[in-house]
């Protein structure tokens, strides 16, 4: 069989599977019914095994031995990275799958209680961004948690089979795998992370100092007795709402799915049929987050929110849409394998590209309808608020990025203690009274997408690196065609043709540099 003939083989049949697994997936998330989780484990188990084959992963290897033209040796190497992880017995593989299955299940249809009523993920938010009552805080705060205790010890079985399948294919755990297998240097990234952790804790510790004294004043306690609670959101990876600055009232009235829509169309970009194909407002038993997922990769492209009219939601949208427009745009001739992102980190660079258009005051102005005179008056405060994000969101993710490498180094280690001792350390919280609890494993991705956390960061900063770039070489106004044509040719259509920083590079003219991210807002200018 020629190389040709085998790589058609292997395109048509991962697209089945994928589509299959998609298919199933969204269903899952959409309706909670136990009959899609059981048909996605079942997908997910199928498009696993066919990656295990033990033939077919020596003949990948064969061809990566020969000499292929460059389109079939991404293809080769993309085959080669997923099938590593899966050349285990069949027992292990049907096992993480049905662990993983089961805890998103729970966390699908899991809904909090306060005062023995259930609440949404956006009523604890809802209370935490506006409520000053501050035993109503403490308890949604605490209603958030309850369901780390429902997963921990599920999921720490599943870290631990995690690990064991990972030294049984010769690596030191599944932290360590899931790097090398992402084509990512962990020494590099972590290198980079804590760099960024020393250049940024005097900007950070100004700021939260400044944050903390706000809070402070408005609940009428001291610094002291701040907690994760006084917060806007459960793992303040959220910038609290500014007294002088709340944009929720803008959205009164406003059609998220309109801004969304107008938003790309003046870059040259159709979302309509994606949007028809959504499902984007909050019902009983649906996921509580938001994704973006692409069915077929010849188009069929699907956003799960739970909108409501909010800055939160429209950012959210705008992110999620920028994901979806990625996949839109990648050129559909090329093979399935190549028919996709280049990393994850290059599509979330794209989705907090668009994310952080919500706080652009051209967009404010443009899109959402206000006048001249209020976003100048807005203007200093937007700024600010988004460099606070940017820091809050920087600092969250290595928070979560250094602990989740503990978790895989040693499970069995007191972890509910380390999440607050790192916490502590990094995004400088007061820990609660009670520390032995599992309050870390609250959190999803854990669970749902393992070893993902620092493509968020890594994302940013590519985000920074491209909008560099487009305000220097490509129209200092955002917001038209050209943006969008220079987006869709040089940085969607080429697909997962290129390694990803050989991408980065293509697209920007220079690989990966995080300086970009620093000279925008960790440097007080």
């Amino acid at each position: 069989m020629t190389v040709e003939q085998f790589l058609e083989e292997q395109n048509k049949a991962i697209r089945d599977l994928h589509i299959t697994g998609s298919e199933s997936s969204w269903m899952a998330a959409t309706t909670g019914e136990d009959e899609w989780n059981k048909k996605n484990a079942e997908a997910e188990t199928a498009y696993n095994l066919y990656f295990s084959d033990p033939e077919r992963f020596q003949q990948v290897k064969t061809y990566l031995s020969k000499d292929v033209n460059p389109e079939q040796k991404r293809q080769l190497e993309i085959l080669y990275l997923k099938m590593i992880e899966n050349q285990i017995p069949e027992k292990d593989l049907k096992e993480m799958v049905e662990l993983s299955t089961e805890l998103i299940g729970v966390f699908n249809t899991y809904r909090a209680t306060i005062d023995g009523k259930p609440v949404s993920e956006n009523d604890v938010r809802e209370i935490l961004i506006k409520s000053n009552n501050l035993e109503e805080r403490e308890n949604a705060w605490h209603a958030s948690k309850l369901i780390g205790k429902e997963v921990e010890e599920k999921l720490l079985k599943l870290v631990k089979k995690r690990n064991e399948t990972a030294r049984s294919l010769g690596y030191e755990n599944f932290h360590q795998m899931s790097f090398e297998l992402q084509e990512l240097d962990r020494n590099e990234v972590f290198s980079i992370f804590t760099k960024l952790k020393e250049i940024s804790e005097e900007p950070f510790r100004e700021l939260k100092l400044e944050l903390d004294e706000e809070l402070a004043e408005r609940f009428g306690i001291t610094i002291d007795e701040l907690r994760p609670w006084h917060y806007a959101d459960p793992f303040f990876q959220e910038v609290p709402p500014m007294k002088d600055l709340d944009l929720d009232p803008f959205y009164e009235g406003k059609n998220l799915e309109d801004l969304t829509i107008e938003t790309f169309e003046n870059m040259g970009m159709d979302i309509i049929d994606m949007i028809e194909k959504s499902d984007l407002y909050p019902r009983d038993k649906k996921n509580q987050h938001a994704f973006c997922t692409e069915i077929d990769r010849l188009g069929d492209v699907r956003v799960l929110c739970n909108n409501v009219s909010s800055d939160y939601w429209s950012t959210t949208m705008l992110h999620e849409f920028g994901h979806a427009v990625y996949f839109k745009y990648v050129d559909q001739e090329l093979p399935f394998l190549l028919r996709t992102c280049a990393h994850t980190l290059t599509t979330e660079a794209i989705a907090m590209l668009y994310g952080r258009y919500s706080k652009n005051p051209v967009w404010l102005h443009q899109f959402l309808g206000l006048d001249k005179e209020q976003v100048e008056e807005l203007t200093p405060l937007i700024e600010k608020s988004l460099r606070r994000q940017m820091l809050i969101a920087c600092r969250w993710i290595m928070t979560f990025s250094f602990f989740e490498r503990e978790i895989y180094e040693n499970p069995d280690q007191d972890l509910n203690r380390l999440w607050w001792k790192i916490v502590k350390d990094i995004q400088f919280v007061n820990p609660p009274e009670n520390q032995d609890y599992p309050h870390w494993a609250a959190k999803i991705h854990f669970t749902l997408v393992p070893v993902y956390y620092q493509n968020y960061l890594l994302g940013e900063l590519t985000t920074s690196q491209l909008q560099s770039y487009i305000d220097k070489n490509i129209s200092s106004d955002t917001f038209t065609a050209k943006v969008g044509e220079y987006l869709i040719n040089e940085y969607f259509k080429p697909g997962a043709l290129y390694p990803w920083n050989e991408k980065i590079e293509r697209a920007t003219g220079e690989k990966l540099n995080p300086q970009h991210f620093v000279d925008q807002f960790v440097t007080d200018k």
